[in-house]
């Protein structure tokens, strides 16, 4: 099997390079830290691809080179929160959009062609779709975009899986800067192990821990304006 992950130089995307070599399969990591790149691919069956995922050039001439893959992660991405709503920060906006969903456009155009006949795309989103949550006017809008843009790749790919994945709070170097509570974080291997009995059963949602999503689906069902109050306190 030929394993494509993009983001894996940290956290979750790395966990699954190294989760997915150990079980045989050729990984491709893709990222931009050449350093961690280089260590990655000291492992015999990973190969270290970098590239910018918001520059679809980069992306197109750094994967040239392979003609398919069996499986390909996307899960790159970024979070910076918007502070003063009052004052809205739109280049910072831009900056997460790029990252977390028009990167995900670059990738699909460069990638999915070359996914074989029966294989599998994976698309990382965020348990943060479920609800909307202080401060997450960016993040959780780019997430909200990929969670559409890959149901309806589910509905429109007729020889192609595609696994959606709604992880809860994992313990990254991303997460560590979060000057909140996280409640049932779990760890980058964790999230790892998750993702790949999901993806082995190839479930069209994958999320994550169970009991802090199913609370999160849950509280779903209150009136908006009931929960937009309940956020507030939140935020308060």
């Amino acid at each position: 099997m030929i394993t494509l992950i993009t983001g894996a130089t940290s956290g979750i995307g790395e966990q699954l390079a190294l989760k997915y070599a150990a079980k045989g399969d050729t990984v491709i990591a893709c990222g931009r830290n050449s350093d961690k790149l280089a260590e990655l691919a000291k492992h015999s069956n990973i190969q270290s691809c970098e590239f910018d995922a918001t520059d679809l050039a980069q992306v197109k001439a750094a994967t040239g080179e392979f003609s398919h893959f069996d499986r390909v992660i996307l899960n790159a991405g970024n979070c910076e929160y918007i502070d003063d709503a009052r004052n809205f920060d739109s280049a910072l906006f831009a900056r997460v959009i790029s990252v977390n969903l028009l990167a995900m456009g670059y990738c699909l155009e460069a990638l999915l062609p070359k996914i074989a006949r029966g294989g599998q795309l994976v698309m990382v989103s965020s348990s943060v779709t479920y609800l909307p949550l202080p401060r997450s006017e960016a993040y959780g809008a780019s997430k909200a975009g990929v969670s559409y843009l890959a149901k309806s790749l589910a509905i429109d790919l007729n020889d192609v899986d595609v696994t959606l994945v709604h992880p809860g709070f994992v313990k990254t170097p991303l997460t560590k800067k979060n000057d909140f509570a996280m409640p049932m974080a779990v760890t980058a291997t964790a999230a790892a192990d998750y993702m790949i009995k999901g993806i082995a059963k190839r479930r069209k949602e994958v999320h994550f821990p169970y009991r802090f999503t199913l609370i999160l689906k849950a509280l779903r069902i209150l009136p908006l304006p009931l929960w937009l109050k309940i956020a507030k306190g939140l935020a308060r």
